[in-house]
């Protein structure tokens, strides 16, 4: 599995060294990061807890059509827990196992705001210039600054909700992402730059182009070279996704009475990387999902402490403890992100004071995309209560909410019916 990911790195490192060449630009490569949480338990966690959490995944499964799921929690007062679970196809196939690959869906908006901080460390770009200064054609955007890409706060929409059936007949297509981009930009601004929160893909999209303009180099490289390789993640890329590496991904669709036929769902295994881009095309496995999301909360990329600073909340109606900012989203102590890309919904969350860490994904994409956080939030507050392995102490602060309150979530979310027990 790990054969073809090192083919991956071997390419960007070698058109990085040339593009560092050309442009005398300062690079990271064969820079190794530390990420500074407390040391792990090298023992499983509690059968007790493990049980709670693979009952919590399989219901979400079961209410999603996902016939399978790979999932890692670490606690590190008390274990860990990697597994597959289910097969790659309702209709059977091979068994899920922790190995696979899948696409990290809005993870990669993390990832992209990671390049942005690095560049501006470097002093090739700075956090306050205007968009327009690295993305012809967009004269419109000269108040938008490069942060405020990143911290969804630019006022532009998004073009997955426009585009996303398109996505589902043609999913083989090709995209350039000027043109995705276009959709998103031309819908209504609903505020001034940096004055409120909008979920914008446009937005990532715009970032990683102002990224690609600045440096010289291509968001897949750019991508690798200040994440990948420094945090050692094997198995993760901006690309397409290898079939033989690969969880297979697919999305219930409507029959003929148009209810979901969770049974046969659309295969979207091979669905373009280009749908993603910088905003949602990265591909990874579960343990570089739960690194990656250790190194995020950690602080160990970036360590401007300015990018969470101005964190607002997602939406009017939020809790007071989610909030967004810096390309990820905070839940009570947890940083991390969520969302869904044709074939797969993906969550991964870290506590940067406990080590505390939940990474998953299904592979059913029919659901909402707020299942991946409902699912991850719930798989937090189960292993927060885990015993402490000997030696250990539990940490004393607990997370806003009950892992039944978003199992209730999860149930009120479902598209599928789940099986009968056997």
């Amino acid at each position: 599995m790990r054969t073809r990911s090192r083919k991956h790195r071997a390419v960007a490192a070698v058109s990085g060294v040339v593009a560092c060449l050309l442009v005398l630009a300062g690079c990271s490569l064969g820079q190794q990061v530390e990420v500074d949480i407390p040391p792990q338990a090298e023992a499983p966690l509690p059968d007790e807890t493990i049980q709670q959490l693979q009952d919590a995944v399989t219901h979400a499964m079961g209410v999603t059509g996902s016939s399978g799921a790979i999932v890692g929690v670490w606690a590190p007062w008390s274990g860990s827990w990697v597994a597959g679970l289910g097969t790659e196809r309702p209709d059977g196939g091979a068994d899920v196992t922790a190995e696979l690959q899948f696409r990290a869906g809005k993870v990669t908006r993390a990832m992209t705001c990671d390049v942005l901080y690095k560049v501006a460390a470097e002093g090739t770009v700075k956090l306050g210039d205007s968009v327009s200064e690295y993305v012809a054609g967009v004269p419109d955007l000269s108040d938008v600054s490069l942060a405020q890409l990143c911290d969804g706060t630019s006022g532009i929409g998004s073009f997955t909700g426009q585009l996303y059936s398109t996505w589902l007949t043609n999913p083989n297509r090709m995209w350039d992402p000027r043109y995705l981009a276009s959709f998103g930009l031309g819908q209504p601004r609903e505020a001034a730059p940096g004055v409120a929160y909008r979920d914008s893909d446009a937005g990532y999209f715009l970032l990683g182009l102002a990224l690609e303009r600045a440096t010289g180099r291509s968001a897949a490289d750019l991508i690798q070279a200040y994440v990948a390789d420094p945090l050692d993640l094997e198995a993760t890329h901006l690309g397409a996704l290898d079939a033989g590496t690969a969880l297979d991904g697919a999305q219930a669709m409507p029959g003929a009475e148009g209810v979901l036929d969770c049974a046969a769902p659309l295969d979207l295994t091979g669905a373009s990387s280009t749908i993603g881009f910088t905003d949602a095309g990265v591909v990874t496995d579960i343990d570089d999902l739960g690194r990656y999301a250790q190194a995020l909360a950690a602080g160990a990329i970036v360590t401007d402490e300015d990018r969470f600073a101005d964190a607002l909340p997602p939406a009017p109606d939020a809790p007071s403890w989610y909030t967004a900012a810096g390309g990820a989203m905070q839940a009570g102590p947890l940083i991390g992100q969520f969302g869904k890309v044709p074939g797969y919904i993906t969550a991964a969350f870290s506590d940067p004071d406990s080590g505390l860490t939940v990474a998953v994904v299904l592979n059913n994409s029919a659901a909402d995309q707020s299942v991946g956080g409902y699912l991850a939030w719930q798989l937090a507050a189960i292993a927060s209560k885990a015993h402490a392995a000997d030696g250990q102490e539990m940490p004393e602060a607990g997370l806003p909410w009950t892992q039944e309150q978003y199992r209730d979530a999860i149930a009120a979310a479902a598209v599928c019916a789940p099986p009968a027990p056997q």
